[in-house]
């Protein structure tokens, strides 16, 4: 097997010495800018009042009760504004520093996390998991007979961490991840959950009745893995498998290595897992879209944010935080690794995740679905809206929070509702916020 960290070092060399569109431009500021003329960054006012428009036209007329947008060119904050209501039966307006449930936004920041022990040169790319779980699964499902029992072979090679940040190790995919929620609702139905553990609302693979995330881990990983990692695209379980590792190997909670590692040092003050009871009128009331109303769905996720049990945090879930937050984030990652003057990662190790296509041409995510460690790539093929480059990545959460990260455009965009089946209003978002600078 290719040995990837040996990749990020060549490539350390390659970027050095390269003089294209996409590589950092060196007059990227290190910090958010908000003091400039639009005409000074390629846009003008009228364009920017042209946002303001179509973003307030999408609560008039209904499409969603909340938006926030972040646009910023350059290091140069164009756009940063909230529109709506953060709670409409109450009306509070909404602003920019609603707090927003994030779902698989936090995905991305597990992935750096992870990264930073690997510069750190505790673990490599594509070392075996097994090196440091033994009892990682070594075999894959067959067959379910009919009284529940499994038919295995061995995996024709061991699962990487190159597998789990591209989500290819196979953990729950298919027959086992069905089989496993099948269980699970069974356990419900017989009334097997506990009193006093963390409530559901912080699991995606629901076992109730752990209060650590290695409770819940070490449960999914006794089951078969559903195929031979990295011969397909399974979404979601491996990033808590790859949480998990990173307690392992870094010998704290998540929680507080995330902290340390990217939070903290990127300014990062208000994204977190879990807050005060104080906190839950800081968030935005959550909405689906139903036959073109809008109709309130459960707060048991910002309930869960605010529990008194804050044990429990997965790699793949449970962040939550203002749009401005995850900004700097993005902006830390446009600036291959450094923002807040702190260097997060290596240029090098960034342009790896972002540029390292992980899936076999045909795969569970669609024709032309491309994934890197940590995000999705966009090419010629597939991409939201014409105007994003080919060199752009992107990832979002369940509830409509979107970003990208586009280093051929020196361009990050934030759209952030809180609502499910709200994706009809972002690709008229997304090529606005590209014509800002037409």
């Amino acid at each position: 097997m290719k040995n990837i960290y040996l990749a990020i070092l060549l490539l350390s060399v390659v970027c050095a010495s390269c003089t294209d569109k996409t590589a950092k431009n060196p007059t990227t500021p290190r910090q958010f800018n908000y003091s400039f003329n639009p005409e000074d960054v390629g846009t003008t006012s009228e364009k920017i009042a042209g946002m303001d428009s179509l973003l307030q036209s999408m609560i008039d007329e209904g499409k969603t009760y909340t938006l926030a947008a972040f646009v910023a060119k350059g290091g140069n904050v164009v756009y940063h504004k909230a529109f709506g209501w953060k709670d409409p039966e109450k009306r509070i307006p909404a602003s920019v520093d609603d707090y927003y449930v994030k779902f698989s936004q936090t995905k991305a920041i597990t992935t750096v996390a992870f990264m930073t022990l690997v510069e750190k040169g505790l673990v490599a790319v594509d070392d075996a998991v097994s090196v440091y779980f033994p009892e990682i699964p070594s075999e894959v499902l067959v067959s379910v007979n009919e009284d529940g029992t499994y038919e295995t072979r061995p995996v024709a090679s061991p699962m990487t961490f190159e597998h789990l940040m591209a989500h290819t190790s196979g953990v729950m995919a298919g027959e086992v991840g069905r089989a496993r929620r099948s269980q699970i609702e069974q356990n419900r139905a017989a009334g097997n959950n506990s009193d006093g553990k963390a409530p559901k609302a912080q699991y995606s693979e629901p076992n109730t009745e752990a209060d650590y995330l290695e409770e819940n881990v070490l449960e999914t990983l006794k089951y078969p893995l559903g195929f031979d990692p990295g011969s397909d695209w399974n979404y979601h379980p491996s990033s808590n498998v790859l949480a998990y590792m990173i307690e392992r190997i870094s010998g704290m909670s998540l929680r507080e290595y995330v902290k340390r590692s990217v939070l903290e040092p990127l300014g990062m003050d208000d994204t977190d897992w879990f807050y005060g009871p104080e906190a839950y009128d800081r968030f935005v009331k959550p909405y689906k879209l139903e036959n073109g109303v809008l109709e309130p769905v459960t707060t048991m996720y910002i309930e869960g944010a605010v529990s008194p049990v804050q044990t429990y945090c997965e790699g793949g879930m449970g962040l939550n935080g203002p749009i401005g937050d995850y900004a700097k984030f993005c902006q830390m990652l446009l600036n291959k690794g450094e923002y807040n003057g702190h260097r997060i990662l290596k240029p090098e190790t960034v342009e790896l995740m972002s540029t390292l296509n992980c899936l076999p041409e045909m795969n569970a995510g669609g024709e032309n679905f491309r994934f890197g460690l940590g995000f999705e790539l966009y090419n010629e093929h597939r991409k939201p809206v014409p105007e994003v480059s080919n060199t752009a990545y992107s990832w979002g959460g369940m509830m409509g929070t979107k970003y990208i990260i586009d280093p051929e455009n020196d361009l990050i965009t934030l759209f952030y509702i809180n609502m499910f089946n709200g994706d009809g209003i972002y690709p008229s978002f997304l090529s606005a916020a590209y014509q800002l600078f037409e």
